[in-house]
């Protein structure tokens, strides 16, 4: 049976002595009491260990001869089953054994051979006591160190928790973020589409290839996004250009209108260059016609003088320009493209690049020909995923694509159809099929 717990602030401290002398208990009872201590009394071993069961003791005088049990065996059974009750040993004669008996099994703090000094059995006493009061405030200051940790570590769990939960949020809200601003610079795109001709899908096919080409190289993902941007936006400038130079190639450009259409790469980073966040992008267009060799516009900037993202731009650009007859007035196919890069590889172009450049262009899969369903708008889900642009019949982008599809942006779908007399054919990415 385990003793009854007693505080380190209760100061009535209670004692158990036993000695099968009546005279002695009688005396040390009326000494202790004298000084405010409880005393339990007990004549032999059995009737102390009872009174131990029943009590919460704090310190045990025992005599070491006794009648049954002596005092080492006893005070070892309380050392066994009471450990935090301090052990004294009082014995009336020089034997030594006896004495270390009750050291070794009962560990006794102290012993006091009789005929004792009063003043010296109250000493040890109390000092016994004091080491009593420090072991328990110890216990009680680990006790609530421990508490004090655990409630420590749970806070930490559930401020980890809630970190965590809100870096989720802010992830979240970032994706949104960036999404909403891409969606946007290909809004603004559009703007140059407006002007039809050859710019028609010209800007969201190069950023696609400069993407894809970076990708390979291995640039940062800053560089992945500048070079997206600066692709959708590099001809920002035109838009200050007559409809006479836009539509007309540049090999049949006059010399004043040359001069006019060398400007636009400027005008293009003039347009960007105030918005913090878009100084890399506006870099890339300000260079979009330079070449490796030096001999492009507007700055005459050649090999090293230029990022990679930017000599990757100056291949897509080229290459597109030669498909769409912006170069001279033949269209040239996509093969015939890819083998005047290789022509001017080390010249006009970054010799890397173009061998990155050409594996991306033979092995790019037209968007027309990614695997996706098409659907009406009238079969249209709320959460369906748009695996490409959907475009107007004048190629201006609707709805980009990964772009979510949501009740009332198919509802605007739908008002536009009636509105337009048109029909849309969407296409939706197959793992997000209803």
């Amino acid at each position: 049976m385990n003793q009854a717990v007693r505080s380190s602030e209760d100061n009535g401290y209670s004692i158990l002595c036993v000695d099968d002398e009546v005279n002695i208990l009688a005396t040390l009872r009326r000494l202790l009491r004298k000084h405010g201590y409880t005393v339990h009394s007990a004549e032999t071993a059995r009737e102390g260990l009872q009174i131990l069961e029943a009590n919460a003791v704090d310190l045990v005088i025992s005599d070491m001869r006794m009648p049954e049990m002596d005092g080492a065996a006893f005070l070892d059974i309380v050392r066994q089953r009471w450990p935090d009750t301090v052990r004294l040993l009082l014995t009336g004669f020089a034997d030594i054994q006896s004495i270390l008996s009750a050291i070794n099994k009962g560990e006794i703090y102290r012993y006091i051979t009789k005929p004792w000094d009063e003043q010296e059995l109250l000493l040890i006493v109390r000092r016994a006591l004091e080491r009593i009061t420090l072991e328990r405030d110890k216990r009680r200051l680990e006790a609530q160190v421990l508490q004090q940790n655990e409630a420590l570590r749970l806070l930490n769990v559930e401020l980890e928790s809630k970190v965590l939960a809100r870096t989720e949020d802010l992830n979240v809200a970032n994706a949104k973020l960036k999404k909403n601003y891409l969606n946007s610079i290909k809004v603004f795109s559009n703007l140059m589409d407006l002007r039809g001709g050859n710019l028609r899908g010209h800007s969201r096919t190069l950023a696609d290839l400069a993407r894809r080409t970076a990708a390979n190289m291995q640039l940062t993902e800053t560089a992945l996004q500048e070079i997206f941007v600066a692709g959708l936006l590099h001809d920002v400038g035109k838009i200050g250009l007559s409809d006479d130079i836009l539509m007309c190639p540049v090999g049949r450009l006059s010399k004043e209108d040359m001069v006019m259409y060398r400007r636009h790469p400027v005008w293009g980073e003039m347009a960007l260059i105030s918005q913090d966040d878009m100084q890399g992008v506006a870099a890339l267009i300000r260079s979009h016609h330079e070449r490796y060799d030096g001999q492009g516009f507007p700055d005459g900037l050649a090999g090293a003088q230029l990022s990679m993202a930017a000599h990757i731009l100056i291949v897509a650009e080229a290459y597109l320009d030669m498909q769409a007859g912006n170069l001279s007035k033949a269209k040239l196919t996509a093969a015939e493209a890819c083998a005047m890069l290789a022509r001017g590889r080390g010249t006009q172009f970054h010799p890397e690049v173009v061998d990155v450049f050409l594996q991306v262009a033979l092995n790019a899969v037209p968007a027309t020909q990614m695997p996706c369903h098409m659907l009406p708008t009238a079969e249209l889900v709320p959460g369906m995923v748009i695996a490409r642009d959907l475009l107007t019949q004048d190629n201006i982008v609707l709805l980009s694509a990964e772009h979510v599809l949501t009740d009332k942006l198919i509802q605007l779908l739908c008002l536009r159809e009636q509105r337009d007399r048109v029909t849309f054919m969407v296409a939706i990415k197959l793992e997000s099929k209803a």
